[in-house]
């Protein structure tokens, strides 16, 4: 399968604040002195005014943007999701999620991505953390085009809302007109022999695979599940219902991530199968991308295999 295109989905997210932001005064970017990683640089020249940068310090971000939102402000708060999710966790959960203000949090730099930067900067957990608080949104974009409707979806959703995005180019999977809703799962691909469910960066590896698997005369069913939370429970259900052989695949550990929130339904459902392709639960380390991928099997050849053996 060949891509035409390569973006990554912090770049997504770049272009869309600053549409967002000219549409909307009350939407304001509260940045941890990391812009230019961030893709937030073209929204501080634009919209000064709109604009913070709080410095190295998220959990000031946290609390700046709580007070920000009680003011009917509707803040961005960017750094790397290694910082943005585990860093400034007391925060989010005390300040913005306990009273439910609309606070977004807008992280790059998600899972494996930051690659050579080391463990220290790779966020395996972040999804998997924040969704077990009360009134989160979890979300993260499969490719450019997706970034930016989701990243338009949570400014007008009401609430909090993590964002995940890649440092790293990914395929543009989707159309100018492709339409996305939190907490609906898109399907790519339709199938009836096995389900492959994944999100972010592996959603272009699921799409391989499941055309290798097609050449084989397996038809795979493939759901790119962008929100992890509210999981869109009825998707899950129909793949348990009418295939009943799941593959999850995901940038993320597999304890708590994607893979653990369909098996939670998978469980309810009192029937099926699950496979969950992820980071298997280890620290990452400073490497090629591709290469931290592959330690962890996450790669086109051992999600064709998974698919296989639950036949």
């Amino acid at each position: 399968m060949k891509f035409e295109k390569m973006i990554a989905t912090r770049e997504g997210f770049g272009e869309e604040i600053v549409a967002l932001g000219q549409e909307n005064q009350n939407i304001l970017v509260v940045d941890a002195d990391i812009g230019k990683s961030c893709k937030t640089g073209a929204f501080r020249k634009a919209l000064p005014e709109q604009y913070l940068n709080v410095g190295i310090a998220e959990q000031n971000c946290a609390g700046v943007a709580a007070g920000l939102a009680t003011c009917g402000k509707i803040p961005f708060v960017v750094t790397y999701a290694a910082f943005g999710s585990m860093r400034m966790l007391e925060m989010i959960r005390q300040e913005i999620c306990y009273p439910n203000l609309n606070v977004k949090i807008a992280c790059s730099h998600g899972g494996l991505t930051p690659a050579n930067d080391g463990a220290s900067h790779q966020a395996i957990e972040d999804m998997g953390v924040l969704r077990t608080i009360p009134n989160m949104t979890v979300i993260m974009p499969a490719d450019a085009v997706a970034a930016r409707r989701l990243v338009r979806a949570a400014a007008e959703f009401d609430g909090p809302v993590y964002l995940r995005f890649t440092r790293d180019k990914v395929p543009v999977l989707y159309g100018e007109d492709a339409k996305f809703e939190i907490g609906k799962a898109n399907t790519l691909r339709e199938g009836g022999d096995v389900a492959i469910l994944a999100n972010g960066d592996t959603v272009c590896l699921a799409l391989e695979a499941a055309e290798q698997l097609a050449a084989e005369g397996i038809e795979a069913r493939v759901l790119d599940v962008h929100t992890i939370k509210p999981l869109d429970v009825a998707a899950v259900q129909a793949c348990v219902d009418e295939i009943g052989k799941l593959v999850t695949v995901e940038d993320h550990n597999i304890l708590n991530g994607l893979g653990s929130a369909v098996c939670e339904v998978v469980a309810e459902c009192g029937k099926g199968k699950v496979r969950r392709i992820g980071v298997q639960d280890q620290f990452g380390m400073s490497a090629p991308y591709e290469r931290l991928m592959a330690m962890n099997g996450i790669t086109v050849e051992n999600i064709v295999a998974q698919a296989k053996a639950l036949f």
